[in-house]
């Protein structure tokens, strides 16, 4: 079996000018934080980076910009579309330009209804880039795609790059039978922050989280307690990050306005976000940040 993803990757955020056009110059100086802050890699053009709302050139631009930059990090490309075409375009560039691997999301508006069918909606993808693992995205908070991963594992084991899955769902029971499926050969990536902790109890070697982003040095605390059997430690940290998720949540400023927010207070100003999404306001700006430095943030956040 080849080796798993270990440690934190995180999804990085779309830098947009004031007029919302992307910034590849802006990737240089964020890679950089996120190595000094401990991640060992990048999901690039995913939720958190607003991938769906870019044009393929602006996504292949990006993908290109993370691959230059990100020495020493492992670079995964988001690849997915609503058109197959689309995908397999972008997958083939991810190969050409060395990323290391690609990952997709599974048709979102013409949804497949079983394994099977998302198996067969998956295959022309990965198989556009044969030289790269290939990853399934699992968000059925997003896509309203709720097959059972380990199900479609089993109907996809014929694709011969499928490398694993990033699962960003709560559905632990799935999360288990996923890492014990053939065997335990498949690389199943936790995509939930703020119950990582679960995830590595039930045996996750690495995870993909918008957060990490921003608070890698909290999580990094929280994996080495874990490793070295400190539950009260991990469970301590853990509470850390939902403390600061809830917080942003019950703000009433989007997730993605409000950890681009975050980004900015630490020096890597990301700009605003696509339509539909609002961008945060300065008073909500001043909000959050009070909100931050009552709950600690600034003490974690980074190294």
């Amino acid at each position: 079996m080849p080796p798993k993803t270990q440690g934190l990757i995180a999804a990085p955020f779309t830098p947009l000018d004031a007029q919302g056009c992307i910034r590849p110059d802006a990737v240089p100086a964020y890679a950089e934080f996120l190595r000094r802050n401990g991640v060992s890699g990048v999901f690039v053009n995913g939720t958190t980076g607003e991938g769906l709302s870019l044009t393929l050139e602006e996504r292949k631009a990006l993908a290109s910009a993370w691959v230059s930059a990100a020495s020493g990090l492992k670079i995964v490309i988001h690849v997915g579309a609503t058109c197959v075409d689309d995908a397999q375009l972008m997958a083939r560039h991810a190969q050409e330009i060395g990323a290391d691997a690609v990952a997709a999301l599974p048709p979102f508006f013409f949804k497949p209804a079983t394994p099977r069918e998302l198996a067969s909606a998956l295959r022309p993808i990965a198989a556009a880039a044969p030289a790269l693992p290939f990853y399934y995205y699992h968000i059925p908070s997003m896509t309203g795609v709720s097959i059972a991963v380990h199900e479609f594992l089993e109907a996809a084991a014929d694709i011969p790059n499928l490398a694993g899955a990033k699962f960003t769902y709560e559905n632990l029971m799935d999360f288990q039978l996923c890492l014990a499926a053939q065997g335990g050969r498949f690389d199943i990536l936790f995509g939930r922050d703020e119950i990582l902790l679960a995830g590595l109890a039930l045996g996750a070697c690495g995870a993909v989280g918008s957060t990490y982003n921003f608070a890698a040095p909290l999580y990094i605390s929280l994996l080495a307690a874990f490793e070295r059997g400190d539950l009260a430690e991990a469970r301590k940290r853990q509470l850390q990050a939902a403390e600061m998720i809830r917080f942003v949540v019950a703000s009433g400023i989007h997730p993605i306005a409000a950890f681009k927010a975050g980004m900015k207070f630490l020096g890597i100003d990301c700009g605003p976000l696509r339509p539909p999404l609002p961008t945060a306001t300065p008073e909500q700006e001043t909000m959050l940040r009070t909100g931050l430095e009552r709950i600690g943030f600034f003490g974690y956040a980074c190294r």
